[in-house]
C-alpha cells in the first residue's frame, strides 16, 4: 500500500518537476562575502569592453546573498556583475539557472559555481592558468641559472598544454569560443625572402589571412562579448589598405562570413557603414556609398523603414559626385560684382583650394589667415584659393574679405540664394575645404583648414616620387664603342 502511494505521488509530481526544469526565464543566485546591503547590476557586454546593456538588478542582503530573476530568458553572452565603486566580475551566460559564490578579496580565485558548466569551465580555466603564471613569476624572480630558466620553460609549456587540452575537451562551450576568439593568430616561423632576410611581408599576409580563423562570426552570442568591435576595427583600419576598393572587398568578406547569423550580419553592416560616412582617412567614404548601395538599398539590412532608406539614399546622392577622383563642379555663384564665377577666370594653378565658409564663423575667422599665410608664402606657389561664403549678408561677406585682406583669392557668393551648400557640397560644418589638382579633380575633401599646407607638401613629394625622371639626350659617349 505504501509503495503504491509512493509511485502515485511520484507520478503526480512529474509535471511539476518537468516544469521546474524547463520553465522559461532566468534565475541566477549569488553570494559575495564582504558585500552587504547594496544593489548589484547584471549587464552584458555590447560589441566591445566599453559598452554594456543592463538586464537585471538585485538587492544584496546582510549576508551577501542576492538573486537575479525574471520571467524571460536572458540573451547569451559575456555578462558583468557590477558592484558599487566600479567593481565587477564576469559570468558566461549560456545557462539560465545557476548559482555561485565568491569573495570581495578576489572574485576569480574564490569563485565557486553550481549548475553552470560554462562558468565552472570559465573560472576553472582562469584559476589553473593563474596558478601557473604565478609560478612563472616566482621562478623569474629567482637568480638566473640554467635550472631556473628550464623551470620557466617547463611552466610555459605546461600553460600551453593545458590551454590546448582545455579547448580540445570543451569545444562545444561558449567559453572555448571566447578564449579562442581572444587569441592572436599563431604565425609560423618566417620563411626567408630572396635577399636571405626574414620575409616580413609573408608574415603580415599570413597574420591577416588567418585573423578570423578562431572567431565564429556565425554565432550571434559573440555580439555580447568585449571582443568583436575591436577586432573589426583592427582588421578594417589597420590590416586593410585604406582605399575604397580594398575596404569594400574586406567589408563584403566579413559580412559573408556571418552567414545566416542575422544579428551579426546586421551589426557588421551597420557598424562598417557608420565608420565610413565621415572617416578619419581622407577619400575612404566611398565605402559608405558601397555599403548603402549593396546592403541598405537592397534591404539586406533588415528592419529599415522607408524614411531611413530615403535619408541614406539622398546621402549617397550627395556624396557620389564629391568622391576623390571626381571632377569638381563649380557652384553657380557670382563674384563681388555678381559676375558668374568660373575656373576659367582662375589663374593657372597646380592646386586649387575650395574654401566654403560663413563670415561670422569663429573657426573660419581663425582658419582664413592661416590659409592665406601659406598661399602667400613661397611654399604656396601654384596654389589658388576659391572662397565661397555659404551664408550671411553680402555686406558681411565683403567685410570679411577686406578685414582679412583676401584680395588675391577668388570669391563667390550665392546672390540668388538658391544653393543648399550643405546638401549639394556636403558642407556640414564651416569651413569645409576641398583640394583639387590642376585638372580640377578632387584629391581631398573635408580636410581641416590647418592641414592644407602639410597635405599639399606631402602630395607634392608623392607626385615627385611617382614621376619618372626624363633622361636628357647627350652626344657624349660614356662607354662602349
Amino acid at each position: 500500500m505504501k509503495r503504491r502511494n509512493f509511485f502515485a505521488l511520484l507520478l503526480s509530481l512529474l509535471p511539476l518537476l518537468t516544469l521546474a526544469q524547463t520553465s522559461p526565464g532566468h534565475r541566477i543566485a549569488g553570494q559575495i562575502r564582504g558585500l552587504k546591503d547594496t544593489t548589484v547590476v547584471l549587464a552584458h557586454f555590447q560589441y566591445d569592453a566599453t559598452h554594456y546593456v543592463p538586464k537585471d538588478t538585485a538587492r544584496v542582503d546582510a549576508s551577501g546573498n542576492f538573486v537575479f530573476q525574471g520571467k524571460k530568458p536572458l540573451p547569451e553572452g559575456v555578462y558583468l556583475v557590477v558592484l558599487p565603486k566600479g567593481n565587477y566580475f564576469q559570468l558566461v551566460l549560456a545557462e539560465q539557472r545557476f548559482s555561485f559564490e565568491t569573495d570581495t578579496t578576489d572574485f576569480m580565485t574564490n569563485m565557486k559555481v553550481v549548475g553552470s558548466v560554462e562558468n565552472a569551465a570559465f573560472y576553472g580555466y582562469q584559476q589553473k592558468i593563474s596558478k601557473i603564471y604565478e609560478a612563472i613569476q616566482r621562478a623569474e624572480k629567482e637568480p638566473k641559472t640554467e635550472t631556473s630558466a628550464q623551470r620557466v620553460k617547463e611552466l610555459q609549456t605546461q600553460a600551453r598544454t593545458y590551454r590546448a587540452d582545455f579547448l580540445a575537451q570543451n569545444k562545444s562551450l561558449l567559453t572555448s569560443k571566447i578564449f579562442l576568439a581572444s587569441a592572436e593568430p599563431d604565425v609560423p616561423a618566417l620563411p626567408k625572402a630572396a635577399n636571405g632576410r626574414p620575409d616580413s611581408l609573408w608574415q603580415f599576409n599570413y597574420y591577416k589571412n588567418h585573423f578570423w580563423d578562431n572567431f565564429d562570426l556565425t554565432d550571434d552570442r559573440m555580439l555580447r562579448t568585449p571582443l568583436l568591435q575591436p577586432k573589426v576595427d583592427r582588421y578594417m583600419k589597420e590590416l586593410t589598405v585604406q582605399q575604397v576598393d580594398s575596404l569594400a572587398k574586406e567589408a563584403d568578406y566579413l559580412i559573408a562570413k556571418a552567414g545566416s547569423a542575422k544579428d551579426m550580419k546586421t551589426y557588421l553592416i551597420w557598424y562598417i557603414t557608420s565608420q565610413y560616412e565621415r572617416p578619419k582617412v581622407l577619400g575612404t567614404d566611398g565605402l559608405f556609398i558601397h555599403m548603402i548601395e549593396k546592403y541598405w538599398l537592397t534591404r539586406q539590412m533588415p528592419n529599415i523603414d522607408s524614411a531611413t532608406l530615403k535619408t541614406v539614399s539622398e546621402r549617397v546622392a550627395v556624396l557620389k559626385p564629391l568622391q576623390v577622383g571626381k571632377t569638381f563642379v563649380m557652384p553657380v555663384v557670382g563674384d563681388t560684382l555678381a559676375r558668374p564665377l568660373s575656373f576659367n577666370n582662375l589663374a593657372a594653378a597646380d592646386y586649387t583650394v575650395m574654401f566654403f565658409y560663413a563670415p561670422h564663423c569663429g573657426h573660419c575667422r581663425e582658419a582664413a589667415p592661416k590659409v592665406k599665410k601659406f598661399t602667400d608664402s613661397p611654399a604656396g606657389k601654384g596654389v589658388r584659393v576659391v572662397a565661397i561664403a555659404i551664408e550671411d549678408a553680402v555686406d558681411e561677406w565683403k567685410k570679411f574679405i577686406r578685414e582679412f585682406k583676401l584680395g588675391s583669392w577668388m570669391h563667390g557668393y550665392d546672390h540668388k540664394q538658391q544653393i543648399d551648400f550643405r546638401r549639394q557640397y556636403d558642407v556640414a560644418t564651416t569651413p569645409t575645404v576641398y583640394v583639387l589638382d590642376r585638372n580640377k579633380k578632387i584629391i581631398a575633401r573635408g580636410l581641416p583648414a590647418e592641414d592644407v599646407e602639410n597635405f599639399l607638401n606631402f602630395t607634392r613629394k608623392q607626385t615627385a616620387l611617382a614621376t619618372p625622371v626624363k633622361l636628357g639626350t647627350s652626344k657624349t659617349k660614356v662607354g662602349g664603342r
